[in-house]
């Protein structure tokens, strides 16, 4: 009875931390990562080329629609924003051109044919459309409406046939964006994370005298079902809410691994032993193999960051 109540317990915790990773967090501090949007443009050719997100919204974050005030105007031929991608010129093109569905120029912008990329990095729009602009021939080239679909979400123009000699004011969608967020390698880095992480505490269970064919095979289905579900609670929450919220819920899931598997030690692994020991080593276990997988895990980020 006792045994059936743990699992239930057990499972409704892992049904709740569940929930929380699988929809987006916000915070309202400003620090920490912030979501992005990611263009990349394929069969670009190198004519000169400007490029910006359009906005549903009129603002986000710093960046807004230009209000008339010509101190306002950001563009890299006024003082106060000499850093812009755009000349006055440029900058004016964009602002007189009158979206169709009445997105928003946020006067944000980027040399695109240089680095065949938009990458806005500090509150990007929720929804956009992609515009590009050729000044060689005054023309533009504009997309459907796209969402950001994950805290940092990536898409790829393939630009091979765009016709940029003329304007596209009338052209439903003459460019096209796909999503293209890194999913097989996201799959790649969980497995290793999960195998690393079991190789690390099993060579712990050989420490602690675990040697029993029961023992290990026990060690190995506990750790290899918790880490499964760690992993995958955690890349939901940095899919959903970046690395900050990871970080802080890495930590809760730690804490969460430790006392399941103790409880788990406690439980089983003295039905498995020669002779038992008390369940302050099984706990003490516990916590030096998830302590030692944990602090890992951080060493590692820094030197492999795609991995972890």
């Amino acid at each position: 009875m006792k045994h059936r109540t743990l699992t239930q317990i057990i499972a409704m915790l892992f049904c709740a931390l569940f929930a929380v990773s699988a929809f987006p967090i916000t915070v309202s501090a400003d620090t920490g990562p912030k979501p992005s949007v990611r263009i990349s443009f394929e069969n670009m050719g190198d004519e000169l080329c400007y490029g910006t997100l359009l906005s549903k919204t009129e603002s986000t974050g710093p960046a807004s629609a230009w209000n008339g005030d010509n101190t306002d105007a950001r563009h890299n031929e006024n003082e106060a924003y000499s850093y812009a991608a755009f000349d006055y010129e440029t900058w004016k093109a964009f602002v007189e051109y009158e979206d169709t569905d009445g997105y928003y120029f946020l006067q944000e912008g980027w040399v695109v044919s240089e680095t065949k990329k938009i990458e806005w990095t500090y509150y990007p729009p929720d929804s956009f459309k992609i515009l590009l602009y050729y000044p060689e021939t005054q023309s533009f080239v504009v997309s459907g409406i796209y969402e950001r679909y994950a805290f940092d979400a990536y898409y790829t123009v393939d630009m091979d046939g765009v016709n940029i000699g003329s304007v596209a004011y009338d052209v439903e969608q003459p460019i096209e964006a796909y999503r293209s967020y890194p999913y097989t390698q996201e799959v790649l880095s969980l497995a290793a994370r999960i195998v690393i992480t079991i190789l690390m505490e099993m060579g712990i269970a050989l420490l602690f005298g675990f040697r029993r064919k029961k023992q290990l095979l026990l060690l190995i289905g506990v750790n290899t079902a918790t880490q499964i579900l760690l992993n995958v609670l955690l890349n939901g929450t940095n899919y959903n809410a970046g690395p900050l919220a990871f970080v802080g819920f890495y930590i809760l899931l730690e804490l969460v691994v430790f006392v399941l598997e103790a409880i788990l030690y406690c439980i089983w692994m003295k039905k498995f032993s020669a002779q038992p020991r008390k369940n302050w080593f099984y706990v003490l276990y516990s916590l030096v193999a998830n302590g030692v997988s944990f602090g890992a895990g951080i060493l590692i980020a820094r030197w492999l960051p795609g991995i972890f």
